[in-house]
């Protein structure tokens, strides 16, 4: 007499190896397996049959003990599995041939979902972000043209609603760029350490809301300079090292006296680290980190940004080399570095080290991975890199014209800049970044 088969089913959801916070773009929905059974007369010898399908989700149970299951495997009465699935067929035309003598084949560790997550080297998470915002004095926020979805925030209340957003997707640093009205300021950029100044009231606003907040500061003068630039200008258009290096110190610890965690010297003065290190420490902010912009390179992917803080240069234009608009193009690159110098950041950055920084940025980002893993290689500091605003606006521009998927691109970028050895990313896309890493959509 044959044992009856038992039609048990069960349901089995996809393991969820995958964290919406450390892989982009993998999804995990649940997955169904069915095994069909197999029929009675087809069965020859006494055995039970379990079958996977949608059903509570446990086969039922004989009541038999280990010993007893353990007997009837030996005495050739195993319980019958599913059986071996078919060889799928080659679509028709394909050619026979032999295979090939590999001793490796290493699509074996990315040929499913799981394998590419188990074995993936880089992964990114919404703590890898630092948000840069813009702020203003204004209660509405105002679009950049230059940036499709990014605002100047007014200061008391776009702003604090942004930054709710983005701690609700895991973003919990910012970095604040302000727009400075023109009446205040001069030649000497004055305005930058004002204690009662937007960049100083703004942190002190954000961190009686979020008192965890990680608030990263800019210091540069060229927000609060009617000459536009990272320095004071002397009059024969020399950029003048030492003394902005006293007005960045000034500006520092005005914004660590207003509760900033990390100031980000990115002017590109020689001096500058050691200079702001000395200054926070005999005031008493030991604790306050310095991002340095270590390899600041004078590049054309800064355009949109300089329209987001209304701080393009008085005479001209970056890149183009007529008249004073080449006058400001030589300003601009006696102290942002070369685009076509590779070495000289290592130069950059044994001295940021050696003044104390405690992280190194490159800026831009994509198109300077070769220097992010130079860096990474050669130094054990923190390593950030800046997808500027160009970066994000041609990506932006290629998602509306459906040249490109925006979303699959923007994490491609981004995971790029990781793999290249940065452990932050100062990225305009970190809101929208995080909420598909945690598989919403805003």
């Amino acid at each position: 007499m044959a044992t009856p088969i038992f039609n048990a089913s069960c349901s089995f959801s996809s393991s969820k190896v995958i964290d919406c916070k450390s892989y982009a773009g993998l999804r995990s929905p649940a997955s169904k397996v069915r095994i069909a059974s197999l029929p009675i007369a087809a069965i020859h010898r006494r055995s039970l049959v379990v079958r996977a399908s949608e059903s509570n989700g446990q086969a039922k149970k004989l009541g038999r003990s280990d010993a007893e299951c353990e007997a009837a495997v030996v005495a050739g009465k195993a319980p019958e599995a599913p059986p071996v699935p078919p060889k799928p067929a080659a679509p028709a035309g394909t050619p026979i041939s032999q295979p090939l003598n590999l001793n490796r084949r290493p699509r074996r560790n990315r040929a499913s979902p799981f394998a590419r997550a188990a074995f993936q080297e880089t992964n990114i998470s919404p703590a890898n972000f630092v948000y840069p915002l813009f702020i203003h004095e204004g209660e509405e926020d105002t679009p950049i043209g230059a940036m499709p979805g990014c605002y100047r925030l007014g200061w008391r209340h776009g702003l604090v609603e942004e930054v709710a957003k983005a701690r609700a997707v895991g973003v919990n640093s910012i970095v604040l760029f302000p727009k400075v009205p023109e009446a205040l300021k001069n030649p000497t950029g004055d305005e930058a350490y004002n204690d009662n100044g937007l960049v100083p009231r703004t942190i002190r606003l954000l961190k009686d809301k979020y008192p965890d907040l990680v608030i990263y500061t800019d210091v540069a003068l060229d927000p609060y300079s009617s000459d536009g630039h990272d320095g004071i200008v002397r009059e024969d258009g020399v950029i003048m090292n030492d003394e902005t290096v006293h007005q960045l110190c000034k500006q520092a610890v005005s914004q660590a006296r207003a509760g900033a965690d990390v100031v980000s010297p990115s002017d590109m003065m020689d001096g500058r680290v050691g200079a702001i290190r000395a200054a926070l420490d005999a005031e008493g902010f030991q604790n306050v980190s310095i991002m340095s912009y270590t390899a600041k390179y004078a590049s054309s992917f800064y355009g949109p940004f300089r329209e987001a803080l209304d701080s393009n240069p008085r005479f001209g234009d970056k890149k183009t080399l007529c008249g004073y608009n080449k006058f400001w193009y030589l300003l601009h690159k006696s102290y942002q570095m070369n685009p076509a110098n590779y070495r000289e950041a290592l130069i950059e950055a044994r001295e940021d080290e050696a003044e104390g920084a405690d992280i190194l940025l490159v800026k831009p980002g994509l198109p300077y991975l070769d220097i992010i893993r130079l860096l990474r290689d050669k130094s054990s500091l923190p390593i950030a890199a800046y997808q500027v605003s160009g970066e994000y606006s041609m990506i932006k521009a290629g998602g509306v014209l459906k040249m490109i998927d925006e979303e699959k691109v923007m994490m491609e970028s981004l995971m790029c800049l990781r793999r290249a050895g940065a452990d932050i990313i100062l990225t305009y896309f970190a809101l929208q970044a995080a909420t598909c890493l945690c598989g919403e959509k805003r």
